[in-house]
């Protein structure tokens, strides 16, 4: 008797990483660093690290982003209507990251920022901004998906600055890359785990 061979399905299931597999091979995607902000229903400012942004389309004007099913900021700005603004990170700029990337802390307490004509918070020093407000959203997995269509961007021209770029687990690309802040959290850097 013939033994069967396995379904492709069976191989397929076999072959798919593990959530470690699939962010150690993925962390060699170098990615930008963002923090999404908006207000809440209740106009106290929230936002979250994200390291998943992208432009979608030029005609309209559509951005993405994803945000973690479990986080706390973003289920706060989707509720709230739906505006945001991702402020791209410059180089300098990892107190932002941390500050934005842990579950822990007033994430606004000392720090200067300004309110948009969309009603959006503006952090200061970032490189660029996009105000967006939610166009579409579609859950994938662990994540939500969130297209957001560009009301106004506005981009910084400082000299010399550079992006914050996370690579392989570490911030940087150049020589030996500079470690993550200091965690104050429970979170890992690059996992996306409370990111959101």
């Amino acid at each position: 008797m013939r033994a069967e061979s396995p379904t492709m399905t069976d191989t397929l299931d076999s072959a798919a990483p593990t959530p470690a597999g699939m962010r150690g091979a993925m962390g060699a995607f170098a990615t930008g660093v963002t923090v999404v902000t908006g207000l809440d229903a209740d106009g106290d400012p929230v936002g979250f690290a994200c390291q998943s942004f992208a432009s979608v389309s030029l005609e309209p004007p559509l951005v993405l982003f994803c945000a973690d099913h479990r986080g706390r900021a973003w289920p706060r700005i989707r509720d709230s209507g739906g505006r945001f603004c991702v402020n791209v990170l410059a180089e300098e700029q990892a107190g932002l990251c941390e500050r934005f990337g842990s579950s822990r802390g007033a994430k606004y307490e000392g720090l200067g920022w300004d309110l948009s004509p969309w009603g959006t918070p503006s952090l200061r020093g970032v490189l660029m901004r996009a105000h967006a407000e939610v166009y579409g959203v579609h859950v994938a997995g662990d994540h939500d998906v969130v297209i957001g269509r560009v009301l106004e961007l506005e981009t910084e021209t400082g000299a010399g600055q550079r992006p914050m770029l996370f690579f392989r687990g570490r911030f940087g690309v150049d020589g030996t890359p500079a470690a993550p802040p200091a965690q104050t959290g429970p979170f890992t850097w690059g996992t996306g785990d409370l990111w959101g």
